[in-house]
């Protein structure tokens, strides 16, 4: 004899006398694949049982960054991972532009398991709930007087897409000079060099 699913609620929980009706909700579905069950309503002095069948219809493929669409990032770098939500069977991580120095690593975590990049996700959770994703990056140190930006495209197998700007903090400005010291012979020339290294602008005086 079937039972009703866990997900659905029943008004009367266990039963009635005589004419009524059975009213029916459920809790909310995340998974992008419909669900269904089936109640049995039994009577006194019947053997055979009445059923009637639930669907409870599926939330459309969806992917998400927790944080919206930027986060900051220090200008330490280091790891920084990235949250975020979907349903969907396969997530495909990648760069918006061109990002040379932080690559987009092979795997993430998908509902709490491993998972590789642009393949199948092994149980497929998407189907039933939405699930919980992480993928970690590694940032070089900003060594640079600019804020650096990055931005990461997440495509979920229906081609959903959700991109997050990442904005890791200007670096701090240096100047050195070599050598501090120099001599220019009687004539004036030749010139004698002094070199400069600085990761900004810089003014003599």
């Amino acid at each position: 004899m079937a039972t009703k699913p866990s997900w659905l609620t029943t008004n009367p929980a266990s039963g009635g006398s005589g004419n009524g009706a059975i009213q029916n909700s459920a809790s909310e579905h995340t998974g992008r694949v419909a669900r269904t069950g089936t109640v049995t309503v039994t009577a006194t002095g019947l053997e055979t049982p009445k059923t009637y069948k639930v669907t409870q219809t599926a939330k459309a493929e969806f992917v998400s960054f927790n944080d919206g669409a930027e986060m900051a990032a220090g200008k330490a770098g280091g790891a920084l991972t990235i949250q975020g939500k979907s349903n969907s069977a396969k997530l495909t991580f990648s760069w918006v532009g061109s990002v040379e120095d932080v690559e987009i690593p092979e795997s993430y975590q998908a509902n709490g398991s491993s998972a590789n990049n642009g393949e199948a996700i092994s149980g497929d959770p998407g189907a039933q709930n939405e699930y919980d994703f992480s993928i970690q990056l590694t940032l070089p140190e900003n060594d640079t007087v600019d804020e650096v930006v990055r931005t990461l495209l997440v495509t979920a197998d229906g081609a959903q897409t959700a991109q997050i700007s990442i904005k890791q903090a200007a670096g701090d400005p240096t100047l050195e000079i070599d050598p501090t010291e120099i001599t220019i012979p009687q004539a004036g020339t030749p010139a004698v060099s002094v070199q400069v290294t600085s990761n900004t602008t810089w003014a003599i005086s």
